[in-house]
């Protein structure tokens, strides 16, 4: 079968790779559309582990199952989740699940970027689900980045009324944009250093929108917010000077959402003087669970995320490279999504 395998982010190669069998409890599948995530972009993150297959945003069509699978039959449409947590060691039991040592562990075989693709056991029984002939295959991609965004606007507790500003205007930008405004949110704040991406936020109704490298960031938002600064401030850019912005145009007991990492060797300034006496509160949000990835299923089948309006881009299989190079070069893009046909 075909898979596009990661060397570095300037070399994807379609090559073939053993089609994977399922053992007893496994079932494989044959992907349909698999979103490709800002994560795949991190040559800083993937580099070690190169060559490999990825693609952790995957739908499509049971293809074998296991002899002791009942829950699945070949046919079924499925969403997969990459990772799943044990649910019963110590951060589960806290609800933690993202630090459970088997959420690292418990991996799609080969990745979601392949014809084909095995579902282990763990994966099959907590985190695989059927879904409905009115979601298509490439809406339920982005199951997953929602349920990622979900899972920290939890965290937030965001208010009715309050002020959210968001760094960052890819997709999960908007998704925190739309997520902010069903929590009640009364002014949305997009940022970001692409206009394209700003007039996407516009489009999806961004209260307002600011260019970072034109105008003072600051003075933009402390304008529009009687001199306070935002209520929870979003960084989705995967840069400390983002980090930074956001702490200076937060208000006093706000807080500040780290959603994306920095390479680990980068450090942002942080005054424990102003955290102190200003009670921010820092609050990073890392990955999904099995809890929001059946909220986000049910946002994207009543509309109120609107996944089909998200994608942007769609590459077949064979020129996976030219999609990588597309939200990695480009930034004239929200969702790109691969398809198998």
């Amino acid at each position: 079968m075909k898979a596009a395998v990661y060397y570095n982010l300037d070399d994807i190669r379609v090559e073939d790779v053993s089609k994977p069998k399922p053992g007893p409890d496994e079932i494989v599948v044959e992907m349909k559309a698999c979103g490709l995530c800002g994560s795949d972009l991190m040559d800083w993150y993937l580099r070690s582990r190169a060559p490999l297959v990825l693609g952790h945003e995957p739908t499509g069509v049971v293809a074998e199952t296991g002899r002791k699978v009942k829950a699945f039959k070949p046919g079924d449409r499925v969403f997969v989740h990459h990772h799943v947590a044990c649910l019963t060691c110590h951060y589960c039991i806290h609800g933690d699940y993202t630090m459970c040592a088997q959420f690292g562990q418990t991996h799609i075989h080969p990745g979601g970027f392949a014809e084909y693709f095995r579902v282990p056991a763990e994966n099959l029984q907590k985190d695989t689900f059927k879904i409905p002939e009115k979601v298509s295959f490439e809406e339920a991609t982005l199951i997953e980045p929602t349920a990622c965004c979900i899972r920290a606007q939890n965290k937030l507790g965001i208010q009715t009324g309050d002020t959210v500003a968001i760094i960052g205007a890819g997709p999960s930008g908007i998704l925190h944009l739309l997520l902010s405004k069903m929590a009640g949110a009364s002014k949305i704040i997009v940022i970001d250093l692409i206009d394209y991406r700003l007039k996407m936020a516009e489009k999806f109704e961004a209260d307002l929108v600011v260019n970072s490298k034109l105008e003072n960031l600051s003075e933009v938002v402390k304008g529009v917010t009687d001199g306070r600064g935002a209520d929870v401030v979003i960084v989705t850019a995967p840069v400390k000077k983002a980090l930074t912005d956001g702490m200076r145009i937060c208000r006093r007991g706000g807080t500040v959402c780290l959603f994306a990492p920095t390479r680990p060797n980068e450090y942002a300034r942080v005054s424990p003087h102003r955290l102190f006496f200003s009670e921010i509160t820092v609050i990073p949000s890392y990955s999904t669970s099995h809890v929001e990835t059946r909220i986000a299923l049910q946002l994207i089948i009543s509309g109120r995320i609107r996944a089909r309006d998200l994608i942007t881009h769609r590459f077949p299989l064979n020129r996976a490279a030219e999609a990588f190079q597309t939200a990695a070069k480009t930034k004239r893009c929200l969702k790109v999504v691969v398809l198998n046909k």
